[in-house]
C-alpha cells in the first residue's frame, strides 16, 4: 500500500507538472489510494529526498495503462525513460496483453517523448464534467447497491459484453473492485428487473462515474439516460462535482452524456505500445 506521505508527494508533483504544462494528468487516485501492496504498480524517482519522477500502472483485465510525470526542473535527464523501462518490464512480467501509454492531449512534451517510443496512437478519451441541467426521472428505473453473488455475476457478464473482458479477467477485476471501499457498485433495474450496472467513486468533493453499462438487448430504450440522471441527482444532492470519462470514438455514449448535461473539459490520448 502507498503511504500517506507517498500519496501526498505524488499530488504535490502532479500540481507542479500540471501548472507548468497547462494540462491535466490522469493518475487514478481512486486506484492509488487502494493499492493492495501485492504487486509492484508504482515507480518513484527521488532527488535529495524529493519526489521528482513518478509512473503509475493501472490494470484493467488483460490491459494495463501507464501514466507518469517528471518535474520540469529535472527533465531531459533520462528519468522518465528509466521509469518507463521499469514499468514496461513489470507489465510484461504480469502478462498484460495490451499496454497503453497515457498522455494528456495538450502535453507537447509527452508527444515529443513518445516519438522515440515504439507505439502508435490508439484512442482519445474525453473527461467530462456535469453542468446543471434538467434531468429526466422515471420511477421505473432504479439503482440499488450491488451486494449479492447474483449481482457479482451480472457485473462480470456486463464487463465481458460491454468492455471486451475475458470472463476470468472480468472475475478477477470485479473481485478487486469489491475490495475498494472508496467506490460503490450499483445495479440498474427497470421495473424490478436487472438492466445494467455502474460504479461511483467519491473523493475530495468529487464523484466519478465508472463502468456504466446496460445489457445490449435493452439499449436504445432510454434506460441508460434515466439511470445516469438518477445517479447524477443523488451525487448532486450531496454537493459533489460529477465527472465521467468516455472514448471519443464512442459517439453513442458521448451523445448520451451530453444529453444529461456533461461537457468535455480535458482529453487524454492513449498510445498502443508495440511490445
Amino acid at each position: 500500500m502507498l503511504t500517506r506521505e507517498e500519496l501526498a508527494s505524488i499530488k504535490e508533483l502532479q500540481a507542479v507538472c500540471e501548472q507548468d504544462g497547462g494540462f491535466q494528468l490522469k493518475l487514478n487516485f481512486d486506484m492509488l489510494e487502494t493499492r493492495d501492496g501485492k504487486k509492484q504498480e508504482d515507480f518513484f524517482h527521488y532527488v535529495d529526498g524529493k519526489l521528482v519522477g513518478f509512473l503509475g500502472s493501472y490494470g484493467f483485465g488483460n490491459k494495463v495503462e501507464l501514466c507518469g510525470m517528471v518535474h520540469s526542473d529535472f527533465r531531459r535527464q533520462g528519468i522518465f525513460t528509466k521509469l518507463l523501462a521499469i514499468g514496461l518490464e513489470e507489465s510484461n512480467k504480469r502478462g498484460f496483453q495490451t499496454i497503453l501509454l497515457n498522455a494528456p492531449t495538450a502535453s507537447q512534451s509527452a508527444k515529443e517523448f513518445l516519438k522515440n517510443i515504439p507505439c502508435t496512437f490508439s484512442v482519445a478519451e474525453y473527461q467530462m464534467k456535469w453542468q446543471k441541467t434538467a434531468l429526466i426521472e422515471d420511477p421505473a428505473v432504479t439503482l440499488r447497491p450491488s451486494t449479492t453473488a447474483e449481482d457479482f455475476e451480472v457485473e462480470v457478464q456486463l464487463e465481458v459484453l460491454a468492455f471486451g473482458f475475458e470472463e476470468e479477467e472480468s472475475r478477477e477485476f470485479n473481485r478487486k473492485l469489491r475490495e475498494n471501499h472508496f467506490e460503490e457498485n450499483f445495479i440498474i433495474e427497470v421495473d424490478g428487473k436487472v438492466a445494467g450496472k455502474m460504479r461511483v467513486a467519491e473523493s475530495d468533493g468529487e464523484a466519478w462515474i465508472y463502468g456504466f453499462a446496460v445489457f445490449p438487448e435493452l439499449q436504445g430504450k432510454g434506460i441508460g439516460r434515466k439511470a445516469l440522471s438518477r445517479v447524477v441527482k443523488l451525487e448532486d444532492q450531496k454537493g459533489l462535482s460529477i465527472f465521467l470519462e468516455v472514448e471519443a470514438k464512442n459517439a453513442h455514449a458521448l451523445k448520451l452524456y451530453e444529453s444529461c448535461g456533461f461537457r468535455s473539459y480535458h482529453s487524454q490520448d492513449y498510445y498502443l505500445y508495440q511490445n
